[in-house]
């Protein structure tokens, strides 16, 4: 729970925000969705998901400021809440760098004492990752329709540091909605499949890509920024070196 003279009051619209915030800068936060689910046992009000958060909810909360991002958060609701007086603070998250960087910002804004161990750390891990390839690989993040990782992502930017080169890096469009044939006929080295924001299974999206190396990876380590950052070389590298070593038997 929140104590007195903890600092400003902080809601996180950003689940990613919400764990870096709540580990770094214990009891700003007063309020977060529902989607935000790290670190275990956050006790603050829910406001709705990331994409319809309950905009009176929110001002009901009297926060000092109000994290985003610009793709995790739609812009009406974020030009709602300013329109209610609130301070809202929107981070643009495409690459590492650019990751660690808004984080700085993110926890200077929050009142964080210091900066905390886990950045330093996770600046260390990736400054450190041997790369697993180089290999190609299609990166499924939804089926039903099949739609993948394209140019400009932070994941996309995390994949290459470790030697895996997303096939549809070049693509004009983030994330594209591309066949299944189409996807079957690059023959990629590898096949990254991530348990969200759609949950693949070992059931559910490797035999749909008959004969190709399946990395099954946690989602979280994948496409948040926060501390998940610094483990997340160590334990992506070894799921993509175990799935590659796996198909070549």
């Amino acid at each position: 729970m929140r104590t007195a003279g903890a600092g400003p009051r902080v809601v996180s619209l950003v689940p990613s925000l919400t764990e870096a915030v709540a580990v770094s800068a214990p009891g700003v936060l007063v309020g977060a969705t529902e989607w935000c689910t790290h670190p275990a046992g956050l006790d603050v009000a829910r406001i709705g998901g990331t994409k319809n958060p309950d905009v009176a909810a929110i001002t009901a909360l009297r926060p000092d400021l109000v994290l985003a991002n610009e793709e995790e958060n739609r812009a009406p609701d974020l030009a709602a809440l300013r329109a209610a007086g609130l301070d809202v603070l929107v981070t643009e998250i495409r690459t590492l760098d650019q990751g660690l960087r808004e984080l700085e910002r993110v926890l200077a804004a929050c009142g964080a004492p210091r900066r905390p161990r886990w950045l330093t750390e996770a600046e260390a891990a990736w400054d450190a990752v041997t790369p697993v390839g180089p290999v190609t690989a299609v990166v499924p993040i939804w089926r039903r329709p099949w739609m993948v990782l394209g140019s400009d992502t932070f994941a996309g930017d995390l994949l290459a540091r470790l030697g895996v080169r997303n096939a549809y890096e070049e693509h004009p469009e983030r994330y594209p909605r591309i066949p299944l044939d189409e996807l079957r006929a690059i023959a990629p080295d590898l096949l990254v499949l991530p348990d969200e924001p759609y949950r693949f299974t070992a059931n559910d999206g490797p035999e749909a890509f008959p004969g190709t190396a399946a990395a099954l990876v946690d989602g979280r380590l994948l496409t948040w920024y926060g501390p998940s950052l610094a483990e997340a070389p160590r334990a992506l590298s070894w799921e993509l070196t175990r799935a590659l070593r796996a198909a070549s038997r």
